[in-house]
């Protein structure tokens, strides 16, 4: 038994459940928010980057409810988006954090969206990464994230589908990425959270273009040129409504851009929380 499991990290109550998440480094303080791949945690998804942040913030890496180690209450039910909202609130409520900056992948990108539509006053600066939150068609490669039952064959599938680098996919990340899809009540959850017809999970993300309009916080998008996931055209379209906006697209880059260009995703996005 003895061995640490890293994934899990500190624990706090956010309204009826306590959230796992990892607080590293001082400074300002960084929100960094996952994906929603099967079997993911905050930990899985940012190891290469919160010990970089930690040199000069306050990195904390929550696993968003429904995800990770993170309670799931029995009785839960998943509002789209408020749940999420409301769990981010009372997350920096109970570290004592007034705003901080956000960073958020894929689905975590729809979150980061949802609270600056919502809560500007508690974020800062924000990053967007292979972002949720614009409209697009589901495609088959997010059939395969949402809906992939567990077997090593099926975790190998899943991350073929989310880099462009496929000498990325081993053996060893898909029985890693198994192992967390076969954790009591990971399967149920995703079955929870992402029932068929699953379209309607993708448009439940979206913010409008008014309220994409009148956000007024800096905002970086960031977006690999090959993701399969959540189409290029998805990150354009919030850069052409978002008010204060940059836009950096990385070639020979799928979804995971923070793992397939790790280093310069690390400059890039430090070099715009400390400068702008």
């Amino acid at each position: 038994m003895g061995e640490h499991n890293p994934e899990i990290g500190a624990a706090l109550s956010t309204g009826g459940y306590l959230t796992n998440y990892h607080d590293v480094g001082s400074g300002e303080p960084v929100v960094l928010l996952h994906g929603s791949g099967a079997g993911v945690s905050g930990w899985a998804n940012w190891r290469g980057t919160l010990p970089v942040m930690a040199a000069r913030f306050r990195a904390i890496a929550p696993d968003l409810v429904g995800f990770g180690y993170t309670e799931r209450p029995a009785d839960i039910t998943y509002r789209f988006m408020d749940t999420w909202i409301e769990q981010m609130v009372a997350l920096l409520d109970g570290l004592g954090i007034e705003a901080a900056h956000f960073v958020g992948n894929s689905f975590g990108g729809a979150v980061t969206l949802a609270m600056l539509a919502r809560h500007p006053e508690r974020v800062k600066r924000a990053v967007l990464m292979g972002s949720g939150g614009a409209p697009f068609a589901m495609p088959a490669e997010l059939e395969v994230l949402w809906g992939a039952q567990p077997s090593v064959e099926n975790m190998k599938r899943l991350i073929e589908v989310m880099v462009f680098d496929q000498g990325l996919v081993t053996e060893e990340l898909a029985e890693v990425r198994y192992r967390a899809m076969m954790r009591p009540g990971v399967r149920e959850a995703m079955g929870q959270l992402f029932p068929t017809p699953r379209q309607r999970w993708l448009d439940a993300q979206c913010r409008t273009v008014a309220e994409l309009r009148d956000i007024e916080n800096e905002v970086m998008v960031i977006h690999g040129r090959e993701d399969r996931v959540v189409p290029l055209h998805a990150s354009l379209d919030l850069f052409r409504y978002l008010r204060h906006a940059q836009l950096h697209v990385f070639g020979g880059c799928g979804h995971w851009t923070q793992i397939e260009h790790g280093d310069r995703f690390n400059r890039l996005v430090m070099d715009f929380l400390t400068n702008g």
